[in-house]
């Protein structure tokens, strides 16, 4: 649908577009996970750390989704063709001066919480900082976007599973430790699936664009076996720490889930595609919430008495 034909949008609307709500899990859930497991560690809650650290993810992974939507049109990866939900500068409902604005206001307040974070966690924070903010701005802009050289999939596990997880605990205890890292790994599998599907929904014109993500480089086929893998593995790991630890078994509290993530894999498997797969995103999205609201509670269950 042309920009032309769209019905009327209000700005705000627009700007809730271009933050993309559906993704926000994807920032909130690694957080909550790591202050979890703070606690099953015993440290206790610091409560303004983890809501300044909650918002500062949240202004990341939206400043981030202004940039793609700015630097995806820029290139031309958007276009009419596009199955995916609403791009705003694409559709014509914003400019690419205001996303611009738009990309400065979230990581400018990023940073000036992040402020606060690098007084509380040192030098660590302040380098995952900077990091996260550079990475967000490179995932599809600058002179080498990684979601176009098939590094998007390693981004997003490294980024939205293991520092944000580790990250967390970290502000939460003052020390680095295991658990969290574990628990890192099936969260950022699980938000890595997102953009699997969405990289699987965008096939056909992503390769008409030149958009090398990894969906392009291992195919259709491929790229659906990287979902059901992903989301199997992910489930392994709260199970094996569950069995291997008596202490931690309510960590394996996700398994209650695992009949509808096999279900969201068969549809996959099966050859959803085109705009079938804009529900399979929203549905992994909540997998995601799911899966992760078990692990938290799990965890903070597991806490030393």
């Amino acid at each position: 649908m042309s920009a032309v034909a769209r019905p009327e949008i209000s700005r705000a609307r627009a700007w809730i577009l271009a933050a993309r709500p559906a993704t926000l899990p994807a920032a909130v859930v690694p957080v909550v996970v790591g202050a979890a497991a703070a606690l099953s560690e015993g440290a206790p809650f610091r409560g303004i750390v983890f809501a300044m650290t909650l918002i500062c993810a949240v202004l990341i992974q939206i400043g981030t989704n202004f940039a793609n939507d700015y630097s995806d049109f820029a290139r031309g990866a958007d276009t009419e063709a596009r199955l995916g939900p609403v791009r705003v500068t694409q559709s014509g409902l914003m400019d690419q001066t205001s996303i611009k604005r738009g990309i400065i206001v979230a990581f400018g307040l990023a940073v000036l919480i992040g402020a606060y974070l690098a007084y509380v966690g040192g030098w660590p924070i302040i380098a995952i900082g900077v990091l996260s903010v550079l990475s967000g701005l490179a995932y599809t802009g600058g002179p080498y976007p990684l979601g176009y050289h098939g590094l998007g999939d390693i981004f997003v596990f490294v980024f939205f599973g293991v520092i944000a997880v580790t990250g967390t605990a970290y502000l939460q205890s003052g020390h680095w430790s295991i658990l969290p890292l574990l628990l890192s790994i099936p969260i950022g599998l699980l938000v890595t699936n997102i953009l699997v599907v969405n990289n699987l929904r965008d096939l056909p014109t992503d390769l008409a664009a030149g958009k090398r993500t990894l969906a392009t480089r291992i195919g259709d086929r491929a790229t659906r076996a990287q979902y059901a893998v992903s989301t199997i593995a992910a489930y392994v790991v709260p199970l094996v720490i569950g069995l291997t630890d008596p202490a931690r078994r309510l960590i394996m509290l996700p398994l209650i889930s695992l009949p509808l993530a096999l279900r969201r894999v068969l549809v996959v498997a099966k050859g959803a595609s085109g705009r079938d797969l804009n529900l399979m995103l929203k549905r992994t999205g909540m997998l995601l919430l799911l899966f992760g609201g078990l692990l938290a509670v799990g965890a903070a269950l597991s806490r030393p008495r």
